[in-house]
């Protein structure tokens, strides 16, 4: 893919929140590249600095305690660190904009959905209220709402709508970047797969670039091209959604499809991921995964993992990577 088609490249991005009680190191030196029409699945457990990642690329990082130590974050040439607040406010809603994954505090109590709809597109277009207004009536109908609805206000609303009128919102300007943090959470089945089959109708029409934070790997599936999975603030393994499904490389990656249900043996029990993920404020000297870690040797415990590529598009960060015990002993399993 040509160099033209990159809209956002994050490099050595890292954010901490500094608070009495420590430093939370949330996001520990990523990279990560969105392309035009190209869709990023941004996979890993709660923690895992997923959701920072993107309040980092909106800058909306809570200041404080939230700091970006490094990196920089470009986007259409030029990065959005360097950005007043007033530059950013422009960018927002018209060059990257984010489905936030509450419905229930994203939506202003006291305005009509169909007037916070409306706000967005007047903000960055030049068009008359009533036009916003009628603009905003038909994004309702886009998501699945009756468009007699826009002058409810969001109580009136179930969380699976309120869902939606934030997905309207969010697509209200056609953004060139959009951010999905856990897009399909408060949705039926049914309603999920209309939200999926819109966002990537998104990304065809307008050349939309997607990062899909979610926990659910069968989303990824459905919308993702490439797959990125996080661990404690870093990428450990990324890649195409084959080389990520089907030539799994970190133990962690590893550990997320054990974890899911046989549908070829209902009998057979989950494989969870023992342990949990280590406190921020106090990572392990060498790789952060270690410790749940059935492949870990001396090294994995004493120095952090450089990433390697497998390919020209597979990522992984795995010390044990190099140890020939270990790929027996995947072999084995």
């Amino acid at each position: 893919m040509k160099d033209n088609d990159l809209i956002i490249n994050i490099e050595n991005l890292i954010v901490h929140y500094e608070t009495e009680e420590g430093t939370v190191r949330a996001v520990n030196g990523i990279d990560l590249k969105m392309k035009k029409k190209r869709s990023i699945g941004l996979v890993g457990e709660t923690g895992a600095g997923k959701t920072t990642t993107a309040l980092a690329m909106l800058r909306l990082i809570p200041d404080p305690p939230g700091v970006i130590k490094n990196g920089v974050i470009v986007l259409n040439g030029e990065n959005i660190l360097d950005k007043s607040v007033k530059e950013m406010e422009n960018i927002r809603g018209k060059d990257i904009s984010m489905i936030f994954q509450d419905p229930m505090t994203a939506l202003n109590p006291v305005f009509t959905v169909g007037e916070q709809i409306a706000e967005s597109i007047m903000l960055h277009e030049d068009v008359s209220k009533k036009e916003a207004y009628e603009r905003a009536k038909e994004l309702l109908e886009m998501v699945g709402i009756s468009g007699n609805r826009a002058n409810e206000y969001p109580h009136q609303f179930s969380g699976g709508m309120r869902q939606r009128a934030i997905i309207a919102i969010a697509l209200a300007c056609q953004p060139k970047v959009l951010i999905a943090d856990e897009p399909t959470t408060a949705l039926d089945v049914t309603i999920q797969a209309q939200v999926l089959e819109l966002i990537n109708d998104l990304m065809e029409k307008h050349e939309t670039a997607l990062l899909m934070i979610t926990h659910d790997l069968g989303v990824v599936a459905e919308v993702c091209d490439e797959v990125a999975v996080m661990y404690a603030g870093r990428i450990v393994e990324k890649g195409s959604l084959e080389d990520v499904f089907n030539r799994t490389k970190h133990p962690y990656t590893e550990g997320l499809f054990n974890s899911l249900p046989n549908i070829k043996d209902r009998k057979a029990k989950l494989k969870p991921i023992p342990g949990l993920m280590p406190d921020p404020t106090n990572l392990p000297i060498g790789c952060a995964f270690s410790p749940r870690c059935p492949y870990a040797n001396d090294i994995c415990r004493e120095q952090k993992p450089v990433p390697r590529w497998i390919s020209s598009t597979h990522m992984v960060e795995c010390s044990a990577y190099d140890d020939p015990s270990f790929h027996i002993a995947r072999r084995e399993k």
